[in-house]
């Protein structure tokens, strides 16, 4: 069994380890310490992302993560046609993060190849060598190379080029089966035009795309697996140790995350917020019994997320019941999907919706750095101006001006962004960002304080 053989590379390499440090432990009692270990044993601590609050620390038993590993390689389709002999993962997400430390041990009791990588800056060098056949990542990745596409297109004058491409993937997905002769035409001429490009920014292999740890745009999903790359989402928490839902191989309903993993159950409670049960829900908050008690309500545990469950049990994530922003107009707001639609500007890098207790809803804006010197330099700016400098310039207000309005364009009058303020430097990972570019809402709110009161002067 692949499992077992991967037990043994590990106990060989921990004997290895003990030797080199000069611990005196036979191989016998290394065997006796595993095999003593039982599944309701605490394996791991990991904490929360802190998005919307302190973080807190989630106890994961032996038992919890075999359990989501078992979930997920026995769900239909993921054997058969994701972890196949000869696939392989480059994972660039941090092992913190609780769905790249369960899709490591996937691939590890599959037996197939892992690749590991911690500096981000070599990820494009890295896929072109590696050559992966799956592709784990966090929606703002799989935004960034699309605005990355975006914008080699426009520099290379295809931008239209690259509008109709981006239309036709969109189409032949939403399509299916079903789509007609004049679609399958079209997408089949761009697929040797522009989707092919896109392969190769991956490296070229990429026949699965996993993402997770926040919502992605449907948008987003009907144009990656429209041109050639489909992304199978899914949805689960720390404290579920990784995914509760899946959208699987042949099943996928992009703009949901799937349904329920066997062995998991969803429910909806009155007010919108999704309850789990299933064997993967951790033990409890380290050290904090009341946050525990109040994480539950029965043998149900509060997610703490707002969604939906249509009628063929697809889950469907609609916000975070911490982050609804209620105006002083009683407007309720869920800004993730505003926000991700403002992030598909290849310019942005940030968006983070205000007006809580505000009579309109208002934005604040962090340009991705890299694009922002390509920007002054086709706009004939002085290449030592920073963003500080260029705040209040009418050239980048217009600019971010187009982003604010392609994104209002699909919601309502009282839903859109009304004002937005550019911030001079970008998000950091440990301040602003978690280790998996989530922002810390909480933390950017009382943060730039100052920033928002100048939206509603």
């Amino acid at each position: 069994m692949p499992g077992v053989e991967a037990v043994w590379v590990l106990e060989a390499g921990a004997l290895d380890c003990l030797a080199r440090s000069g611990a005196q432990v036979s191989a016998e009692e290394v065997v006796k310490r595993r095999r003593s270990v039982t599944p309701a044993m605490p394996a791991t601590i990991v904490y929360t992302s802190g998005t919307t609050g302190r973080a807190k620390g989630c106890v994961l038993s032996h038992g919890n993560l075999a359990a989501a590993v078992r979930a997920v390689t026995s769900a239909p389709g993921i054997s058969e046609r994701v972890l196949t002999p000869g696939c392989s993962v480059l994972l660039f997400l941090p092992l913190s993060h609780i769905l790249a430390r369960v899709v490591a041990l996937c691939v590890i009791h599959a037996g197939r190849r892992t690749g590991y990588l911690a500096d981000l800056g070599r990820l494009p060098a890295a896929l072109a060598a590696f050559r992966p056949t799956i592709l784990l990542a966090v929606p703002r990745v799989f935004e960034k190379l699309a605005a990355a596409a975006r914008e080699q297109a426009d520099l290379a004058g295809h931008r239209r080029l690259f509008a109709a491409a981006e239309a036709a993937a969109v189409t032949w997905s939403q399509a299916e089966r079903r789509a007609g002769p004049l679609v399958r035409l079209r997408h089949a001429v761009f697929g040797r035009l522009v989707y092919v490009r896109l392969r190769a920014a991956v490296g070229g292999e990429v026949a699965w795309a996993v993402s997770g740890g926040a919502p992605l745009s449907g948008r987003l999903g009907h144009f990656f697996r429209g041109a050639g790359i489909p992304i199978l989402e899914g949805w689960g928490l720390t404290e579920t140790a990784g995914p509760v839902t899946f959208n699987l191989p042949g099943a996928e309903r992009i703009g949901s995350v799937g349904l329920p993993l066997p062995g998991y159950a969803v429910r909806i409670a009155p007010d919108g917020e999704i309850l789990v049960a299933g064997p993967g829900v951790f033990q409890g908050h380290w050290g904090d019994p009341q946050a525990t008690r109040d994480a539950f309500d029965g043998r149900w545990f509060r997610t703490g997320d707002l969604g939906r469950v249509d009628d063929d049990g697809f889950v469907y994530i609609t916000g975070r019941k911490k982050e609804l922003i209620i105006t002083a107009t009683g407007q309720n707001i869920a800004p993730a999907a505003l926000e991700d639609a403002v992030r598909q500007h290849w310019l942005i890098d940030q968006c983070v919706l205000t007006g809580d207790q505000r009579p309109y809803i208002g934005a604040l804006v962090t340009l991705d750095p890299g694009a922002f010197a390509r920007w002054k330099q086709r706009q004939g700016k002085s290449a030592s101006a920073t963003i500080s400098d260029l705040c209040d310039d009418p050239d980048l207000q217009s600019a971010v001006q187009d982003a604010i309005d392609h994104a209002n364009s699909a919601v309502s009058r009282a839903e859109s962004i009304k004002r937005f303020r550019i911030l001079p430097a970008a998000f950091t990972v440990g301040a602003e960002l978690t280790p998996t570019h989530k922002v810390r809402r909480h933390y950017v709110l009382a943060t730039y304080a100052s920033d928002i009161d100048t939206l509603y002067t």
